[in-house]
């Protein structure tokens, strides 16, 4: 499913709700058959502070010109410790509305299916778009919630496989589901995987924050965007997180180039 450039409300800053950094993340019970699985820590996540401060370490060195905005702000934490799922079906559900109303619902959808440990696709399966739709899902979220469920319960999807995968072939893989764009797929990685290296091109925030560090004349485009960014790697999401925050303290949004939406808008749980 192709996504244009567009604009995503900025990925905020929040108190973790989880206390420990390196917790390892738990499986959903439906992710392989009659046992809950529980990974082992990667250490090379941004779960880890020992991976942020090498990060902060090495983005310094690379861009003296972002080392000032580093600087500015204490370290960030990426600490949301939802199962791939859950993380899936709560940015479905907070999908273009605000975060008052999304959390409204999303406490109705956990309490629909149980409690929140209990969310799973055979769980989601369960409710009829009548019982979604009086809990105020719209019918497109509907559609975009069984859509992934199905994808889970047919074996397409699972959290052991979203884990394990490379990067580019988990944005293939999950924008095969309904709702989810590449943009709304950076975003899932960065916010619930954790993974240290994604640049979410798509986003006009970080395309202006990028202009504005750099006093670059014109907004710059995706393509440009890997180009200039390439110092970052293997960190441009910790940049990308520093490229978020300048945008906020300078007050400006980037202008979105299509109307396009989908999921993934990283509204509650990420990271400080």
């Amino acid at each position: 499913m192709g996504e244009q450039t567009r604009t995503q409300p900025l990925p905020p800053s929040y108190p973790p709700e989880n206390p420990s950094p390196a917790k390892s993340r738990k499986l959903s019970s439906h992710s392989s058959p009659h046992v809950t699985a529980v990974l082992l820590p990667i250490t090379s996540l941004l779960s880890s502070d020992d991976v942020v401060a090498a990060a902060l370490h090495h983005l310094r060195i690379s861009d003296p010109v972002l080392a000032p905005v580093i600087d500015a702000y204490e370290p960030p934490k990426f600490e949301n410790s939802d199962t791939p799922f859950l993380a899936l079906a709560k940015s479905i559900l907070y999908q273009q509305i605000t975060h008052k109303a999304g959390t409204t619902i999303y406490d109705r959808f956990v309490s629909l299916c149980g409690g929140e440990s209990r969310v799973c696709p055979i769980s989601v399966l369960a409710l009829t778009p009548p019982q979604l739709l009086q809990i105020g899902v719209s019918a497109r979220k509907v559609s975009f919630l069984h859509d992934l469920a199905n994808k889970y319960r047919t074996g397409i999807l699972s959290d052991s496989k979203i884990l394990a995968m490379e990067d580019r072939a988990l944005v293939s893989l999950i924008a095969m589901v309904k709702g989810f764009g590449v943009l709304s797929v950076h975003m899932f990685m960065i916010f619930s995987l954790h993974r240290p290296d994604v640049l979410p091109v798509g986003d006009a925030n970080l395309r202006k924050g990028v202009q504005i560090l750099y006093g670059l004349e014109e907004l710059p485009r995706p393509s440009q965007m890997e180009k200039l960014c390439q110092r970052w790697r293997p960190y441009r999401s910790v940049a990308s997180w520093y490229i978020w925050r300048l945008i906020e303290a300078n007050g400006v949004q980037g202008k979105a180039e299509s109307g396009e939406t989908a999921a993934g808008s990283p509204k509650g749980p990420a990271i400080t």
